[in-house]
């Protein structure tokens, strides 16, 4: 049979390693949807495609695929309406540096520029998300060398590439490229390079850091790869270190000088450790609150990631490397001293402790309406299977994972970073799930991201999950009837009450939802049933939805309370939150929760 246009990208893509899709269907990518189905009957076999409900969760997955394996991700669409859906997904991939590749369909090439249905301009649509590559192909010979482009420069950038692809051009003969003056003749490969400074901008930093007594080091997602290089850097050092959100598993939280998470979502040494440190050592991360940082002038700064756009944007660093962190830190080690003086981590360690003692008294804390929220997640934690994956969603529950779960050596977790999208849990933990189909993968989500979109998702893990190796796959809800975040926002930022009318939301019945779709569906509206059924959920022979029954008015309070802030909530109480009596309570509890232990800072 002759190969067509379609044929060619599906076994270009192939060769170039890629072995599974995420989209959805539709007339304009048919072609190479005929030949994904053609490639897959093959002897050579093909690429699996998983098929979405949504082309903004394919999106999703493809950027979670990169992020919990290192490789390309790979998401389709149809065109006009199919390719907008997947804009989203695709910015979370962009604002996080995943290499995702997005191939849509176009309509045909004839009917371009005459307002035809589904006409959009694609390459102008994408040309943002897609900067770095986006090109729509005009004749086949040009094919070949559009893959290779957009394939290399997405995975070598750690960017977000588009290919736009008319319909009538997916059903043509392939030709290659003739041999004169005007084509171009691509190969596929791409090796990723060591990337380490020079020798002297190594001994630069080595000496900012030996001279400092009281250094914080602070991790984010490129460090990843690095977990024992940091910790041998940290111990040299008598560094503590605190974890950018996407950067929580590049260290367990057994050790006692890992501070935690830093930020609005963040724990109280990690914020103390900032506040007093001499030098701030920063590691692949972007993290963006400057507020939580060092203030200008107070700490000497080293920052080390792949990316020199990333470099002293966040804090003026007078030491500067571009470098892959984990071969960074293994030359950079050589040249550290090892500190003698351990009261500064000896300190870091005790307010540490301090912490996770407060934590624990928070979450056993009686809520006044239904589960206190922080105690599903250090149930959660010590149950926590080795090779766990976790997956969260933006809003109050990644305040509770960001803070409680502790994370062991060996997971991995991830949620929407820089975009802090809702509604990308769920398709995070079924790319996680294709990815690794052996680990137990765990989905932590709000109601108002499961009504937003993923419901429809646990519809995907219905259609696949009989296939996965390990059945272990969990999405536990947090359902307070209530877009929390955003309340204790208005609350604590703006000085507003709840507005019912934008934060209310419907009741719905996620664990019975789960059980008419063929899973398993537990339910939790007691405190002390949470670790039975989290038992349940782990041992379950097919996926599980957890619905928790849990009080919206549990407050996720932030590491250090601002007089502004202060001042806002106060007034809200004299504006008449609707539930002021329950939030009053709720709020104290969890002050005296954290001030009954004792003070963490000397």
């Amino acid at each position: 049979m002759t190969a067509t246009v379609g044929d060619f990208v599906v076994e270009r893509l192939r060769d170039w390693g890629v072995r599974r899709i995420f989209g959805y269907p539709g007339d304009g990518i048919n072609g190479v949807f005929g030949a994904l189905n053609r490639a897959s009957k093959s002897k050579e076999g093909g690429i699996e495609f998983i098929q979405a409900r949504h082309e903004e969760m394919a999106a999703f997955m493809a950027c979670a695929h990169a992020k919990f394996t290192g490789e390309l991700g790979v998401c389709i669409a149809t065109s006009g309406p199919g390719a907008s859906h997947l804009i989203t997904g695709l910015y979370d991939a962009r604002m996080d540096h995943m290499p995702v590749l997005a191939i849509v369909g176009q309509q045909a090439r004839a009917a371009l520029g005459g307002h035809y249905q589904q006409e959009l301009d694609l390459a102008a649509m994408f040309k943002d998300v897609a900067g770095s590559f986006v090109q729509q192909a005009s004749v086949p010979a040009q094919v070949r060398h559009l893959v290779d482009r957009a394939v290399r420069i997405a995975i070598a950038g750690r960017d977000v590439t588009a290919l736009i692809l008319p319909n009538d051009l997916q059903e043509l003969e392939y030709e290659p490229p003739a041999r004169k003056h005007g084509t171009l003749h691509s190969g596929v490969g791409y090796t990723k390079p060591k990337v380490v400074p020079y020798g002297e901008d190594l001994q630069r930093a080595a000496d900012v850091l030996n001279a400092g007594r009281k250094v914080a080091i602070l991790v984010g997602a490129g460090a990843l790869g690095a977990t024992d290089e940091v910790i041998a850097v940290a111990d040299r050092l008598g560094a503590g270190v605190a974890k950018a959100l996407l950067g929580k598993a590049v260290l367990p939280d057994d050790l006692p000088f890992v501070t935690g998470s830093i930020g609005l979502l963040g724990t109280k040494p990690s914020y103390d450790m900032m506040a007093e440190c001499d030098t701030l050592l920063m590691i692949g991360s972007g993290f963006p609150y400057a507020e939580f940082l060092p203030k200008d002038g107070q700490a000497r700064g080293v920052q080390i990631d792949i990316k020199a756009d990333m470099l002293s944007l966040r804090y003026p660093m007078e030491v500067n490397l571009v470098g892959d962190s984990a071969e960074t830190l293994r030359a950079l080690l050589p040249l550290l001293k090892e500190q003698s003086a351990k009261s500064w981590r000896m300190k870091l360690e005790r307010w540490t402790g301090d912490w996770w003692t407060t934590l624990d008294k928070r979450a056993a804390q009686k809520a006044e309406h239904g589960v206190n929220p922080q105690r599903a997640f250090t149930e959660l934690s010590p149950r926590l299977p080795e090779n766990a994956i976790i997956t969260s969603d933006s809003g109050s529950c990644a305040n509770w994972y960001a803070r409680d779960l502790k994370i062991r050596r060996g997971m991995m977790c991830s949620l929407s970073g820089g975009l802090a999208s809702m509604g990308a849990a769920v398709p995070y933990a079924i790319a996680a799930k294709f990815a690794h189909p052996q680990r137990p993968v765990i989905a932590i989500v709000g109601d108002g991201a499961m009504q937003m979109n993923n419901m429809a998702e646990l519809i995907t893990v219905a259609k696949y999950w009989k296939q996965w190796k390990n059945p272990r796959w969990i999405c536990m809800v947090l359902n307070n009837e209530d877009l929390n975040q955003v309340t204790w926002e208005q609350r604590a930022m703006e000085g507003d009450p709840k507005y019912e009318a934008s934060q209310q939301i419907p009741n719905v019945p996620y664990h019975r939802f789960a059980e008419l779709i063929g899973l398993r569906g537990l339910y939790a509206d007691d405190d002390e049933k949470l670790g039975g059924l989290w038992d349940e959920a782990l041992a379950s022979d097919r996926p599980v939805v957890l619905e928790v029954k849990s009080d919206p008015n549990v407050p996720p309070l932030p590491p250090h309370v601002t007089l502004a802030q202060a001042k806002a909530f106060a007034s809200t109480l004299f504006e008449g939150d609707p539930d002021e009596g329950s939030v009053l309570v709720e709020t104290a509890k969890q002050v005296l929760g954290a001030v009954l232990p004792g003070s963490q800072r000397d």
